[in-house]
């Protein structure tokens, strides 16, 4: 799959898909047309994306682009002989069930680590919850407890552990009726503060973003925008989704090409005051998944947001241009040089601040599985409709920008 040209083709191999990648730079830097060219990629070869629009600038996925004079500038200059604008077969998702087919989960299908950082819960507090879904899940196959749907059930599941809190602490230890009432509590704050819209007594089933229409796989966008206000609630969501696609498809090991592809955009928030347990599932989803068949790229400023065992595993990088004005920043910008296998004289610590619009330092592992080493290269131009943002894929030097450069469409 041809995602960027600079005198020689850097292919980002389909079989090498499942060892995950890594989409980073500044605000403005070309991180969302890299995206859409590996989506349309992907597409092409019949492998089904799922990504998430948090800015609006996913719009025109569906349709051929147009020849803009940036564009066939870009065409031009890369020599894009076999280049043509289509459109790509796409379905768009909502929670709210606004700007897409609706797209929830239950309570009863987060685990208690995901339930628990969704209700900002003390690591006590996430010990019950803990306890609370072991008891509901040994006593609902009796029909003793309702199943964890909405916030109703969890009430009412919390008050009978309550009730019956004597009788249950033989089998199940020490019951906090203190810890108890506090989830109660955090439970009812999160459906005043609008939240519970997450949850449904019919959650989604992910296989249904693995659709393909005419052989090309189907582009499932995730509409995010209103969601994203709550930028922890994003994040969590979209980490069950990945959980979710884990538990939903069996064992294949290595496949000629991935059987679903991931984008996790802003995926620096998934990390955030994350506890460690967190992080450690994270790194350990990340790695498992890639025996399902699934590959999972992530899409951030830098790629210091993302700890280092998550990172590790990344290992096709598209690296656009980041600043660095502070210490901090210089900082993150050598180290995220040396992490590139280089070979020829490019100067990586200097090429990352100085790459231009729609440039980056591109490397993707070869056909045994190394990573080839890095050049610096113009990422291709989209081959939808890209309304409201074609400036991004001039040849000319360009002033950085900031997010203002996707403003018209938003």
């Amino acid at each position: 799959m041809l995602i960027a040209k600079n005198g020689k083709e850097l292919h980002l191999l389909p079989a090498m898909s499942n060892r995950h990648g890594l989409i980073a730079g500044s605000s403005g830097s070309g991180k969302t047309v890299t995206l859409r060219v590996m989506a349309e990629n992907f597409s092409n070869i019949g492998v089904p994306v799922f990504m998430a629009d948090i800015k609006g600038d996913l719009y025109g996925l569906d349709q051929p682009g147009e020849a803009t004079s940036a564009i066939k500038e870009r065409i031009s200059s890369m020599n894009l002989t076999d280049f043509s604008f289509e459109g790509f077969p796409t379905r768009c998702w909502d929670v709210f069930g606004q700007e897409g087919d609706e797209l929830k989960t239950s309570i009863n299908r987060l685990t208690p680590l995901l339930l628990s950082r969704l209700l900002n819960l003390s690591d006590v507090q996430n010990e019950s919850l803990s306890q609370l879904f072991k008891i509901a899940r040994d006593y609902s196959s009796e029909g003793n407890l309702v199943d964890i749907r909405n916030i109703e059930d969890m009430t009412s599941v919390i008050n009978t552990i309550i009730q019956y809190s004597d009788s249950l602490e033989s089998k199940y230890g020490k019951i906090s009726k203190q810890s108890y009432t506090s989830i109660q509590r955090s439970m009812l704050m999160l459906e005043q503060d609008g939240k519970d819209i997450l949850f449904s007594d019919n959650p989604f089933d992910v296989t249904r973003f693995m659709q393909t229409e005419d052989g090309r796989g189907v582009i499932n966008i995730f509409k995010a925008r209103k969601l994203y206000e709550n930028p922890m609630v994003y994040s969590t969501f979209l980490l069950w989704l990945i959980a979710e696609l884990y538990k939903a498809l069996p064992e294949c090991g290595d496949l000629e090409k991935p059987k679903m592809v991931f984008f996790f955009d802003e995926a620096h928030l998934l990390f955030d005051d994350a506890p460690k347990v967190l992080v450690d599932n994270v790194e350990k989803l990340v790695r498992l998944i890639r025996s399902k068949g699934v590959g999972v790229i992530f899409v951030t400023q830098s790629p210091s947001d993302i700890p280092d065992k998550v990172l590790a595993q990344l290992s096709n990088r598209v690296q656009h241009s980041l600043r660095a004005f502070t210490p901090k920043e210089q900082k993150s910008v050598k180290t995220v040089a040396q992490t590139f296998r280089n070979e020829s004289r490019l100067d990586v610590e200097k090429a990352i601040g100085n790459l231009k619009i729609g440039e980056a330092l591109v490397s993707f592992l070869d056909a045994a599985g190394s990573p080839v080493p890095v050049r610096k290269a113009l990422v291709c131009p989209p081959r939808s409709r890209i309304t409201g943002c074609a400036d991004v894929v001039s040849t000319r030097g360009l002033p950085a920008k900031t997010d203002d450069m996707f403003e018209s469409i938003i």
